[in-house]
């Protein structure tokens, strides 16, 4: 039998270069800097007090008109209102697509697309290239705003040719020949009815696999977005997905193989009498786990006797969540790797009967793309901030993604993660991923979103059948953002290993963070803490933390007009589901244009 898609994907991560993860200290002792036997280092002494050998920035006043559009001209403040006045404008919103096609018809593209670059595009999109976004990027810097950078071109199919190329490239070759793609997990299988992605989600871009050829030019665009960052600014992003680089059928397999060991270190777990606990809060006893995996025929007593000996791991008589991970990984016998467990039956069962060659290649120059993109952005400088997907490609994503942080960020934080903090299992994900990152001695990098794929994973749970992924309210969501960021902004006070981006346009969100920032402590110049908010959005937030010394960054979107008509009309419809939002924005954008022209400097460069 071939071998199991998690020991598959981390032997070929090894071949590429990544080398094994430490053994992990015991649960019991105190954590050190990086994996077992490395020289015990203490924490980075805590930074002075503001005011004492530094001063604390500038307040920020996110009602302050003059500081929060100081960077655009008169022109660019009425495009703002006309824009975000028609985004108010539902009908108009609701048939975007169309009404643009048809103004394409009716003036053609040369002035199609120069009415564009007077309205939405101008807005929205920093420009066609990498060449063109340069004065905007640069204007941007000298009012302290970096850029994370996007090129935001999207292929603009039809529905019935999305799902039909999802459903293909997420079936494998065996199911497509033998059946039993019915026996997998509901939520790691693809389901006609919502193959195209792009239903209900108006904050992401969408990639849908047509053949490797396309994710290699994926690829080509993302080297080209590394290089055009280290080009056009200083310390700046770079985004990417991962269901550009290879196909999802690998990263719904290998999704659906680690949440099912997962459940079954949470179902011991409760065994042992420890429901209800956080993830690393379980501790399961290193006896009854032996015993455990005899029953299940993963291994014998001797053989489980042996992969303790020696090892810190189990070494405190108990084994937390990522000590099992580290088992699974590393001590799971080559012929019983494709097995998960089934928790009905309590056995070992195979999730596919076989991989065809190609699929094995397929799976392997994935992860080569994801290699040479790290190195790529290591060797310039640039940060790559991997986005977060649908819950059910996700783990798959995150983990790959922690593959990456584990060989790359031993110096700085060079790749960062998303976790989407509508999801019920965001806090657990954070804090056991920190903790890899405590006991392996690497730098920690995270964006932390509320999440683009809401009302799509609600009602593909509902409809398909199993229990839906995100918080019940927005007020929890809310919850689930400060709690997960709390936590970071802890462990950037103790070690300065942590790094985080607040990727929010929510003024509260931005709030807490420099009131906790400042109880804690860390101060924006040791650049431990960024903000980032959308181009054209939100600029009340942006500009005013630019200006009193905060890392701050606009998400910069770039390409041809035509190609990212798809970002466009999200951006109409996101502005429309954010009302409350919108219409402060076109507040503060209409008092602004008020006093510039009572100043009589609203025909001025100086304002």
């Amino acid at each position: 039998m071939a071998p199991s898609l998690t020991v598959r994907v981390l032997s070929a991560a090894a071949r590429l270069g990544v080398p094994r993860r430490p053994r992990s200290a015991p649960a019991t002792a105190p954590l050190p800097a990086a994996g077992s036997g490395a020289r015990q280092e203490l924490p980075p002494p805590p930074p002075p007090p503001w005011g004492a050998e530094r001063d604390p920035p500038p307040a920020v006043d996110f009602g302050d008109t003059r500081e929060a559009f100081r960077s655009k001209s008169s022109a660019e403040l009425l495009r703002g209102l006309v824009v975000l006045g028609l985004c108010a404008v539902g009908p108009l919103v609701e048939h975007n697509r169309e009404l643009l096609r048809l103004c394409q018809r009716v003036l053609g593209q040369a002035l199609f697309e120069r009415l564009m670059k007077m309205t939405f595009y101008g807005q929205f999109v920093a420009g066609e290239d990498q060449e063109a976004i340069k004065p905007l990027i640069r204007r941007n810097q000298a009012f302290g705003v970096g850029a994370v950078l996007d090129y935001s071109v999207e292929e603009d199919l039809s529905a019935e040719k999305a799902e039909r190329q999802e459903l293909d490239s997420c079936t494998s070759a065996a199911e497509k020949e033998m059946g039993g793609a019915e026996q997998r997990e509901k939520q790691y299988r693809a389901h006609p009815g919502f193959g195209d992605r792009r239903g209900g989600v108006i904050s992401a871009r969408t990639y849908f696999y047509a053949d490797e050829a396309k994710c290699d030019q994926h690829m080509e665009t993302f080297l080209r977005c590394i290089d055009a960052s280290s080009g056009s600014s200083e310390d700046g992003f770079s985004a990417i997905k991962l269901t550009a680089l290879g196909r999802p059928q690998f990263l719904l397999q290998f999704s659906e193989v680690l949440v099912k060991w997962r459940r079954f270190f949470h179902q011991m777990a409760a065994e042992q009498g420890q429901a209800g606990r956080a993830a690393l809060e379980m501790r399961l006893e290193a006896e009854k786990l032996r015993e455990a995996l005899a029953n299940l025929g993963i291994a014998t007593k001797a053989e489980t006797q042996r992969w303790f000996t020696g090892e810190n791991l189990g070494i405190s008589g108990t084994v937390d969540l990522l000590d099992w991970n580290s088992l699974i990984d590393s001590r799971t016998k080559l012929s019983k790797l494709l097995l998960v467990p089934n928790m009905k039956t309590g056995q070992l069962e195979p999730l596919l009967s076989r991989f065809t060659e190609e699929e094995d290649l397929q799976m392997k120059r994935m992860l080569q793309r994801m290699d040479v993109l790290a190195k790529r952005a290591t060797e310039t400088g640039v940060r790559l901030m991997v986005d977060a997907e649908q819950s059910y490609f996700q783990p798959a994503i995150s983990r790959l993604t922690l593959e990456m942080q584990r060989r790359f960020n031993r110096d700085r934080a060079i790749i960062f993660n998303t976790y989407q903090c509508y999801l019920k299992e965001a806090y657990d994900n954070v804090t056991v991923d920190m903790e890899l990152s405590r006991r392996e001695g690497w730098h920690f990098g995270t964006k932390l979103v509320r999440g683009a794929y809401m009302e799509q994973e609600r009602e593909r749970a509902a409809q398909i059948g199993y229990e839906d992924p995100i918080n019940p309210t927005y007020e929890k969501t809310n919850e689930m953002y400060h709690r997960c960021l709390d936590y970071i902004l802890e462990e950037i006070k103790h070690s300065r290993k942590a790094n985080v981006m607040v990727a929010s346009h929510n003024e509260d969100t931005v709030k807490f963070t420099l009131r906790r920032m400042m109880e804690l402590g860390i101060h924006p110049s040791e650049k431990k803490v960024y903000f980032g908010q959308l181009l054209g959005m939100c600029d009340q937030i942006t500009f005013p933390l630019g200006q009193a010394g905060f890392p701050v960054y606009k998400y910069v979107p770039y390409g041809p007009v035509q190609e990212v008509l798809p970002y466009l009309s999200r951006r109409a419809q996101e502005n429309r589901g954010f009302m409350k939002r919108a219409n402060r924005e076109r507040d503060l954008l209409w008092r602004e244009v008020k006093r510039r022209l009572r100043a009589g400097t609203f025909f001025s460069s100086s304002h």
